[in-house]
């Protein structure tokens, strides 16, 4: 069971934990509320969690580009 909440967690953006430490929120409560309205509201939050996924990606590149390192001058 552990084996497969690590790869669910690794592969599922962080988008869960990130909502959590922010919202001062357990993560694993943030995925069965994601997974509870997903199927009363026939899977549009999945759309939300997408969205939040590629926002936090562009962020994480925009602030890397944004202070560059000596190697990369």
């Amino acid at each position: 069971m552990h084996k497969i909440r690590y790869f669910v967690e690794s592969q599922a953006f962080g988008v869960c934990s990130r909502l959590g430490e922010k919202m001062n929120i357990s993560a694993s409560s943030i995925r069965l509320y994601f997974i509870y309205t997903s199927f009363l509201t026939l899977g549009s939050p999945v759309i939300l969690y997408l969205i939040m996924a590629f926002w936090m990606e562009m962020n994480k590149h925009l602030r890397r580009h944004a202070h560059p390192t000596i190697w990369e001058l």
